[in-house]
C-alpha cells in the first residue's frame, strides 16, 4: 500500500489481546504492508533494560521498521498513564505527518485506551497517596480494597483485587474529587478514526504458549538481565520491581525462591494476566477478534480493507 506523500490522513490501526498471541509479528506484517510505524503500548515495555522479562522485540527482529515509546522510562521512574496518553498521541501525529500508518500495539488495556480513547486522567495528591499506601501496609491490601467495594462498587469491579497500585490509585482519586473513580475511567469513543484487532485462542493454548515463553526467558539469561538491572535501582522502582517475572527473578536472586518455584509463580502470574487482558478487551464491540493459531493473513487483509474504506471517505 502507497502512504500519501503530503500526510496519512487515514485510520490508527490497534493490535491488542492476551499476551503471548502474536501480537508484535502480527504488527510488523501490518506495517510492512501499510507502510507503518509501530507505537508500544505494553507498560512494562516503556522501560530501558527490561527486555527479556518483557518479550521486548530485539532490534533485530523488528525488520527495519521503526518503532516508539520502547525504553522511554528508566527502572527508577514510575509508569505513568497520563505522560503516555501525551507521547503516545505525540507519535501518532509525528507518524501520520510523515504520511505513515500508526500501528499501536500491546496488552496493557489502560495504556491502550489512554493512546485511543477520550481519557481524562484525575489528579494526584502525594500526600493522599502515601497515607493510603501505609493504610494498605497496616490494614492488609484485601481490607482496602473492601473499601473501594464499598465506595466505587464498578470501579472494584474493574480492578484485580491483588493490583495495589491500581487500588490505592481509584481511592485516592475518590478521595479528591469526591467522585467514583469509575466515573474517570474512559469511554468507548475513539478520538481518532481507529481499526482496531485483537487476537485471542483457547485458554489452554494460550497457558500452554505461556509456560513456554516463561521457561525462554530464564534460559535467555533474565536472572542475568536482573542483576544488571539491580545497580541501576530495580529495587526501588515502584512500577519495575513488581514487574511479573522481575520480582519473582528478584526473589530466586534473594533466595527466597528456587528456579523451578520462580519459573513456576511467573508462569502462574502471567496465564492470570492474560485472563484479564482477555477480560478487558473482550467486551469492547469496536475490536475485531482473530485466532492467534490461524494464518495472520486474513487480519492484514480485514485491517487494509478497512483502512482503504475509511480513506476514501477522508
Amino acid at each position: 500500500m502507497t502512504t500519501p506523500s503530503e500526510g496519512y490522513l487515514g485510520p490508527i490501526v490497534a493490535v491488542v489481546g492476551p499476551t503471548a498471541t502474536g501480537k508484535s509479528a502480527l504488527a510488523l506484517d501490518l506495517c510492512e504492508v501499510l507502510g507503518g510505524e509501530v507505537v508500544n503500548a505494553d507498560a512494562m515495555q516503556l522501560y530501558r533494560g527490561m527486555d527479556i522479562g518483557t518479550a521486548k522485540l530485539p532490534r533485530a527482529d523488528r525488520r527495519g521498521i521503526e518503532h516508539h515509546l520502547l525504553d522511554v522510562l528508566e527502572i527508577t521512574d514510575e509508569a505513568s498513564v497520563a505522560a503516555y496518553q501525551g507521547q503516545a498521541r505525540a507519535a501518532f501525529g509525528a507518524i501520520r505527518g510523515r504520511g505513515r500508518v500508526p500501528v499501536l500495539v500491546g496488552g496493557s488495556g489502560l495504556y491502550v485506551r489512554a493512546a485511543l480513547d477520550p481519557l481524562v486522567i484525575p489528579p494526584t495528591d502525594p500526600q493522599v497517596r502515601a497515607r493510603i499506601e501505609s493504610q494498605a501496609t497496616s490494614e492488609g491490601l484485601d481490607s482496602l480494597y473492601a473499601v473501594l467495594r464499598q465506595r466505587d462498587p464498578v470501579a472494584a469491579e474493574a480492578i484485580d483485587p491483588r493490583n495495589a497500585r491500581r487500588i490505592v490509585r481509584a481511592l485516592e482519586v475518590i478521595e479528591i474529587t469526591g467522585r467514583p473513580f469509575s466515573a474517570s475511567m474512559p469511554t468507548r469513543t475513539y478520538f481518532s478514526r481507529t481499526v482496531a484487532i485483537g487476537l485471542d485462542a483457547d485458554t489452554a493454548v494460550i497457558d500452554e504458549r505461556i509456560d513456554a515463553r516463561v521457561r525462554a526467558m530464564w534460559a535467555d539469561g533474565l536472572i542475568d538481565e536482573v542483576r544488571q538491572l539491580e545497580p541501576l535501582g530495580l529495587r526501588t522502582g515502584r512500577t519495575a520491581s513488581r514487574a511479573i517475572g522481575y520480582a519473582q527473578a528478584l526473589a530466586q536472586l534473594d533466595g527466597e525462591l528456587s528456579e523451578d518455584a520462580a519459573i513456576a509463580a511467573t508462569q502462574q502470574l502471567t496465564r492470570r494476566f492474560a485472563r484479564r487482558q482477555r477480560s478487558w478487551f473482550r467486551p469492547d464491540p469496536r475490536i475485531t477478534w482473530f485466532d492467534a493459531g490461524e494464518p495472520a493473513a486474513s487480519a492484514v487483509d480485514h485491517v487494509l480493507a478497512a483502512v482503504r474504506d475509511t480513506g476514501a471517505r477522508d
